[in-house]
């Protein structure tokens, strides 16, 4: 079984918002002694799904954006052992122990939930959005639709799925200069491809019909 160290600032830019990286002011700050956590990637996916482990390197030299470190963890499954070293890059880095000031940033990615039609998901992109008042912990109020989903669709619960504002925020992220408005708003895209306000919403008629 081959390995190799991803690229977690790799699979960050691909999905900015679900997939963490410690911010530069705490990379900047690691030194030797410390614990960094890379994932060590196969080339193959193996039959049940298995792509490799992120496990646990304390650094053993530093120079610049590069570091040497031995491996803390014993691996579950991929043919190297407690002790082994390694060499490795400021981009390979995917979790550290040290307090990060951006954690409070990234809760709200991961943690306030919004509803999404399957339709979004499927064509990643969106065009409609709603927040009503949350109905539970967690819950935003938010929901989003492609636009293109007719009633039939729309009456059918098992085509709405309850996911991170996060994978939202992938999608489209030009939403964030108005997503912490408070309940109750709506937004339509327009022409120009720019959320507009919806003033005149039948809210009553949402709510109640």
């Amino acid at each position: 079984m081959n390995w190799y160290l991803d690229d977690a600032h790799a699979l960050h830019r691909a999905a900015p918002y679900t997939f963490y990286i410690p911010s530069t002011a705490v990379l900047s700050r690691l030194k030797v002694d410390d614990y960094v956590k890379l994932i060590f990637a196969t080339d193959v996916a193996e039959p049940d799904g298995y792509r490799g482990e992120r496990m646990w390197v304390r650094i053993t030299s530093v120079n610049g954006n590069q570091f040497e470190g031995v491996l803390d963890n014993e691996p579950y499954r991929l043919p190297i052992t407690l002790g082994t070293v390694l060499s490795f890059g400021m981009e390979h880095i995917c979790q550290t122990e040290l307090e990060d000031p951006a954690e409070d940033e990234w809760d709200y990615y991961m943690d306030t939930l919004v509803t999404v039609s399957a339709d979004v998901l499927e064509r990643e992109e969106f065009h409609f959005m709603l927040r009503d008042e949350p109905h539970e912990e967690g819950d935003s109020g938010w929901s989003f639709l492609s636009g293109y989903e007719d009633d039939a669709y729309l009456n059918d619960a098992d085509h709405f799925h309850i996911v991170s504002i996060g994978v939202i925020l992938n999608i489209d992220d030009s939403i964030l200069t108005f997503v912490k408005q408070p309940p109750l708003c709506v937004y339509e895209r327009d022409e120009d491809g720019e959320f507009q306000e919806i003033e005149d919403f039948d809210w009553d008629g949402y709510l109640n019909g």
